[in-house]
């Protein structure tokens, strides 16, 4: 099967980027990166939420691109059904996919308020209202996950792509010191831990662009 190209803008600062990354990772495609220059456009807007529309990361492979991380999950999902990236059972499925797309689409104060920076840590940070809301709503989701499939992931034993979707949730946790109750705390550690997620952090402690706009200690 073809190699994949997976077009990425910063690992220090992209959580949409991580998420593309990790989607690739748990399908087992192999795949080579690309980096869009500092200073591109759709890189800078996606970073800054400034775009409609997020492009990157981009996925070209086989002839196409394919953006969005939803439209990445499915399409890595069909190409690789044998990875699992989904629960086997359909109502599993069924509440990954629900999760994922809540995060895709929700939790803006949490973005704006509390954006990804794997360099940073903000010891007592001050978190408002409205990312506080956000917190306790994928607190919940979290809770309910971990309770009914048992851990340690998402939806049991095995990462799927609701735990690749909110992994970069874990980064910023981290980041603004945020606290938690004791098994979104363990969840917290086990996907940090994770080598793959060692393996992206390491990297992003090497790179030496910075977005001035998101180094600013609120």
């Amino acid at each position: 099967m073809a190699e994949a190209t997976l077009i990425i803008s910063s690992k220090n600062y992209s959580s949409w980027c991580l998420r593309g990354w990790l989607l690739l990772k748990l399908s087992g495609l192999a795949f080579t990166e690309q980096f869009l220059a500092p200073d591109d456009v759709a890189a800078r807007q996606e970073l800054l939420l400034l775009a409609s529309s997020t492009r990157v990361p981009c996925v070209l492979h086989d002839g196409l691109s394919v953006w969005d991380t939803t439209a990445i999950a499915e399409y890595l999902n069909e190409l690789r059904p044998e990875a699992g990236m989904y629960p086997a059972d359909r109502a599993a499925r069924a509440r990954c996919r629900s999760i994922a797309g809540e995060m895709h689409a929700g939790f803006h104060a949490l973005r704006s308020s509390l954006p990804m920076n794997l360099r940073a840590h903000r010891k007592g940070f001050a978190i408002w209202s409205s990312a506080q809301a956000d917190i306790d709503r994928i607190a919940t989701i979290w809770n309910e996950c971990l309770d009914k499939y048992g851990g340690p992931f998402l939806f049991g034993d095995r990462m799927t792509i609701g735990d690749a979707m909110y992994a970069p949730v874990c980064t910023r946790f981290v980041t603004y010191d945020v606290t938690l109750d004791a098994g979104c705390s363990a969840f917290t550690r086990h996907i940090m831990a994770l080598p793959w997620m060692q393996e992206w952090i390491a990297d992003a402690h090497r790179e030496v662009e910075e977005v001035s706009e998101l180094e600013v200690e609120f």
